[in-house]
């Protein structure tokens, strides 16, 4: 008869596990989907304060998530993006049912959360999600300012009233950043260029109608510059214009660049009317 693995409690976990070990459970967590290429920049810095070489950063990253997988913290996802590779950077990860009890016994949270496989749009779009994040993390350790906020759904979600009832919007991220002068505050909605004009600009009006309501402003004294990250400079135009022809929009609200172009603009800035303003 064959045994039964019994999975390790909580508190014989916390004596394995590393502080590092937590943070990729957390950024797991936070992010929903990793590739190990991700996991790496986030938690495996190349440079100074990290590792002499990108190869010796990647073993010591399979070698971690290795382990955690063999404990049943984190597993594979079966779907696969970018082509036949199989190098190991192209392995995606998420919070494994261990994984996700451990940080819940960690902070005494009762909910249990429900994983289901990912379909392949939502997977592209999680990890752009999660690219941006790490090259805006890089961003702010290369130029110096202070990365104060990074928001990730659930958790950044805004509920607020209209006349026409209740509304949630969701943006992809929420971002606050500072230097000694400057703080800026930023909502990302990351574009992979998949959605048709009308769809981006319904998500415009919803964020049009969070600026009208004032919540925002309410609570923090200003409105977020809300940034649109396009795959390139025509798809950054085409949005830019878009908005600019749609009369229910104010256009000086958005902002529509590539990812190495957008980090200017989320970067600690004087913030213009009307964006700090209120409606």
């Amino acid at each position: 008869m064959n045994a039964v693995r019994q999975a390790p409690s909580a508190r014989s976990l916390g004596q394995l596990l590393s502080d590092r070990d937590i943070r990729i459970l957390e950024y797991l967590e936070r992010f929903r989907l990793l590739d190990t290429r991700l996991i790496q920049r986030l938690q495996f810095p190349v440079g100074n304060t990290g590792h002499a070489t990108s190869s010796s950063a990647t073993r010591a990253t399979t070698r971690v998530l290795r382990r955690l997988e063999a404990h049943a913290l984190i597993a594979r996802v079966s779907r696969r993006i970018g082509g036949p590779s199989h190098g190991s950077s192209q392995t995606i990860w998420q919070l494994a049912a261990g994984g996700e009890r451990y940080l819940r016994a960690r902070r005494g949270d009762p909910a249990r959360r429900r994983y289901v496989t990912p379909t392949i749009g939502f997977l592209e779009h999680t990890l752009d999600v999660a690219r941006y994040a790490a090259a805006l993390g890089e961003a702010a350790m290369d130029r110096g300012f202070d990365l104060l906020e990074l928001g990730t759904e659930p958790a950044n979600w805004r509920s607020f009233q209209t006349a026409a009832g209740g509304q949630t919007l969701k943006p992809d991220l929420s971002v606050v950043t500072a230097d000694s002068d400057h703080e800026t505050h930023c909502f990302i909605e990351i574009d992979r260029g998949t959605e048709h004009m009308p769809a981006i600009l319904r998500k415009c009006r919803l964020y049009e109608s969070y600026w009208q309501s004032g919540t925002e402003q309410a609570i923090h004294g200003l409105f977020p510059s809300v940034i649109w990250v396009t795959p390139d400079q025509t798809r950054a135009r085409r949005i830019r214009e878009a908005i600019a022809s749609d009369r229910q929009l104010n256009s000086q609200l958005f902002h529509a660049a590539t990812a190495e172009s957008s980090l200017s603009v989320v970067a600690p800035y004087v913030t213009p009317s009307p964006k700090g303003g209120t409606p």
